[in-house]
């Protein structure tokens, strides 16, 4: 090979060549040699400006004492006992105070039925790609289908109650995208960042909710409430879920419902699956526990109590004073019988 040629065929686009090619090829070697220089100029940044840890520490740390950064960053579902962690705000903010990350996605497949798209998070320091191929559904189940929709299917759920599978509108499609994404973003880029530092953030983010509740536990209950009526949850679904008048909150209800809230707004979960995952509670809640009745347990007590239950043996007949009779002998005159 010769060395002065160029050793790839990205390298073989240059300004003549690319004039002399047709229209559509022209635009593909544009777009290739785009992403080349693009790539390039990520990892020779990251190689110039190399991330440090304890300034890492620090930026996240100062986002954790922002109250209002605090109030989203962690959720919580519904799911068993309750599933909580970093929500996808977390997420987005660890992974700039981290620096030297890149997020991609890309449209690999598109139909009617569903769409296909790949989230990529890459370390360029360490060269550390995630991907994760999300799938999107055109359709989404209503239990009443409105005028002018598309009905592709219908099944019966776990109520026994008819759910009808529509074809989706641009905007549902949009939102489950969206969604979706976030949630994969949110999984493949907290695995670079380290552990400890999450941790320490999460305890961070705590303290800063408990510190701000302790001063104004009636202000912060009402902007919670005020924010679920942001993602169409009423302050009487609140009430219910609670299972009191929500008078006065605890710091522990305060920071269920923060989770609850940050897993709505990021279409993590639904209220309907909140309050379904409830209702167990609140059934097993009510139904009444019997006890068995303790014994006591006295000189002798249990050991009575265990003879009350064996049957009775007959009484022995009292003691006489006179000798039992002999026993008579069959065939012998009565006189002879008779003591003499």
């Amino acid at each position: 090979m010769n060395p002065t040629q160029p050793s790839t065929a990205l390298e073989t686009y240059t300004p003549q060549a690319v004039a002399s090619m047709p229209p559509a090829e022209t635009a593909t070697a544009a777009l290739a040699a785009q992403a080349k220089a693009m790539i390039e100029a990520r990892f020779i940044m990251a190689m110039q400006r190399p991330r440090d840890l304890d300034m890492v520490r620090q930026r996240l740390l100062k986002e954790c004492q922002r109250p209002t950064f605090a109030e989203v960053a962690r959720y919580r579902k519904p799911i068993g006992k309750g599933v909580e962690g970093p929500s996808i705000r977390f997420a987005e903010a660890a992974i700039r105070c981290m620096t030297n990350i890149v997020v991609e996605t890309l449209t690999v497949f598109d139909d009617r039925e569903k769409r296909i798209v790949r989230v990529s998070v890459t370390d360029l320091e360490a060269n550390v790609p995630y991907s994760k191929d999300v799938t999107i559904p055109k359709a989404v189940e209503r239990r009443k289908p409105k005028p002018g929709d598309v009905v592709l299917r219908q099944r019966v759920n776990s109520h026994g109650e008819p759910v009808f599978l529509i074809e989706a509108t641009d905007d549902e499609i949009l939102n489950q995208e969206n969604a979706l994404i976030s949630k994969a973003v949110r999984t493949l880029g907290l695995r670079l960042v380290p552990g400890d530092l999450i941790d320490e953030a999460m305890d961070a983010v705590m303290e800063t909710l408990r510190n701000r509740d302790a001063q104004d536990p009636d202000a912060a209950k009402r902007k919670l409430f005020d924010a679920f009526a942001g993602v169409g949850v009423t302050v009487d679904q609140i009430k219910e879920y609670l299972g009191h008048k929500g008078d006065v909150l605890n710091p522990k209800e305060l920071a269920d419902l923060r989770g609850l809230f940050s897993a709505l707004r990021d279409g993590e979960t639904t209220w309907r699956e909140i309050m379904e995952a409830r209702l167990p509670e609140a059934d097993e809640k009510k139904e009444p526990t019997t006890k068995p009745t303790p014994t006591k347990r006295g000189p002798g007590g249990l050991k009575d109590a265990l003879k009350k239950d064996e049957p009775q043996a007959a009484a022995p007949a009292p003691a006489s004073a006179e000798p039992p009779a002999e026993p008579q002998v069959a065939g012998a005159p009565v006189e002879e019988q008779l003591p003499l």
